[in-house]
């Protein structure tokens, strides 16, 4: 079963509003590198709608030269989105309808390195399922003073498991957790020569 792994930039308090982030270098480059380790993207309708006309072609294209590699790796990702709204989705995407637990349970037992889940509405539904095996917070050194904030509404208390920790040198810091009793799947390497 591949995880699926949350990560989302975020305030010092908790704001997770992309626009409250200072983009930097360093950033996209991360970002580029996270989302090429997984096999495909999930996405809600928002998240969707907003990454597409930021980061599609031809629209990157006038985007500054440091912000190419991610441009290319989210243009290169497959996606699946998550909604009852739209009818029909391109940009290496497909509809994912009907029960959110079943359907995202089925995608995480479709071989492969992983997913990956980024926003807020989706991630919050998806945590309230108990779907979400990693999280990632990259943390910055800012205090936005609004919202929207992470995990807003949250029924239940998340208990995680410290994985690592890295400092990006923008100040930003990157904590990685999983779900409390989540163990990452141990990898079969096969002799090649069988």
């Amino acid at each position: 079963m591949r995880p699926l792994r949350y990560s989302i930039n975020v305030t010092l308090d908790g704001c997770v509003d992309h626009r409250a982030m200072l983009p930097d270098q360093e950033g996209h480059l991360y970002w580029a590198e996270n989302i090429a380790r997984a096999d495909a993207l999930l996405l809600g309708r928002v998240t969707y709608q907003m990454m597409e006309e930021t980061w599609r072609s031809p629209a990157s294209d006038s985007m500054p030269d440091w912000t190419q590699a991610f441009a290319h790796t989210i243009n290169a990702a497959r996606k699946y989105v998550v909604s009852t709204t739209l009818d029909q989705v391109d940009w290496k995407a497909e509809l994912v309808q009907g029960d959110l637990a079943s359907a995202v349970q089925k995608l995480k037992k479709a071989p492969g390195q992983g997913l990956f889940v980024g926003g807020v509405t989706l991630p919050l539904a998806l945590a309230e399922l108990d779907l979400i095996d990693e999280y990632e917070f990259v943390v910055h050194p800012r205090v936005s003073g609004h919202g929207p904030t992470l995990f807003a509404g949250l029924s239940k208390p998340l208990d995680l498991t410290f994985v690592r920790r890295q400092e990006l040198r923008s100040g930003a810091v990157v904590m990685a957790y999983t779900r409390k009793g989540w163990s990452a799947p141990q990898r079969v390497h096969q002799d090649p020569s069988c």
